[in-house]
């Protein structure tokens, strides 16, 4: 398979047009070959291109003024600490679920039990059986 070029169409008002023209004029180039170039900067710099005109960037480079897009460098200590953060949030992640886990669970166990063998705990405040003792312990005892 060898390289098959594309045509791409562009819509722009007549006197930007003139513009392009002598833009392609100035460089003596063609017209295609001005958008092939804008193009190919555009597919080389990841579609981060900022069009002005030649004296301004000119001006930039003079004064070493920031690239575009610009670029920001960040403390190897910041990365290891967002490392470490989102480490232990997937762990509390993972004890999340565990937790969950383990309430349906209890939940699952509390549903199977008799009615009878739960005792509510407002049901003690009454003092109704007093002579009953009752046993705490977990629900695997049975």
């Amino acid at each position: 398979m060898g390289n098959k070029n594309k045509t791409i169409s562009f819509r722009v008002s007549e006197d930007k047009f003139e513009t392009l023209r002598e833009i392609a004029e100035e460089r003596d180039i063609s017209l295609s070959a001005v958008f092939r170039d804008y193009v190919d900067t555009l597919v080389a710099h990841d579609g981060q291109v900022k069009v002005a005109p030649e004296h301004e960037l000119e001006a930039a480079e003079e004064s070493n003024a920031e690239s575009f897009p610009p670029k920001v460098e960040v403390p190897k200590s910041f990365v290891r600490e967002h490392e470490r953060l989102e480490l232990e949030a997937e762990h509390l992640r993972e004890q999340l679920e565990e937790h969950k886990r383990y309430v349906t669970k209890l939940r699952q166990q509390l549903d199977e039990m008799d009615q009878d063998e739960v005792i509510h705990l407002e049901d003690l405040d009454e003092g109704e059986d007093e002579d009953a003792s009752y046993r705490i312990g977990s629900f695997d005892d049975r």
